[in-house]
């Protein structure tokens, strides 16, 4: 969201500073929305052990909650947007790593997320790096 503002002050291009915002997410997005099933399964295994290791020391434990305001806030937008609203956004407003673990637990089965992530990584970056380039000019 904020990485095009540096291009104008590093004397870059519009295209440069486009093309490297957009190769920048794109990297990111493949990386954490191909292996968010590692990482959902992973925070959920320490979350099991971290309940066994505080049950047998006789520790009371707090359950996490289930709803919080951003789990709400998240199932909101997801209802409301759609799919092409929830890859299109949500990596935008939440950054690109937690947005794709998002979008990959709730469309992830689907064939045509990762492709509606790519598209909205273009269009975000194309509108960020303009807006900044009006600003800074």
């Amino acid at each position: 969201m904020f990485a095009p503002l540096g291009g104008p002050h590093l004397k870059l291009t519009f295209i440069e500073t486009y093309l490297a915002c957009v190769a920048g997410a794109i990297f990111s997005a493949t990386i954490f929305y191909f292996s968010a099933e590692y990482f959902l399964l992973r925070a959920r295994r320490k979350r099991h052990q971290s309940y066994a290791k505080s049950k047998n020391e006789g520790i009371p434990m707090k359950r996490k909650r289930n709803f919080t305001r951003m789990n709400k806030l998240i199932v909101r937008i997801k209802k409301s947007l759609g799919i092409i609203g929830t890859c299109f956004w949500v990596p935008f407003f939440l950054s690109i790593p937690l947005g794709s673990i998002v979008t990959a637990k709730f469309y992830g089965k689907r064939k045509k997320t990762f492709l509606l992530i790519v598209l909205g990584i273009f269009f975000n970056a194309l509108v960020t790096t303009t807006i900044s380039y009006t600003i800074y000019q």
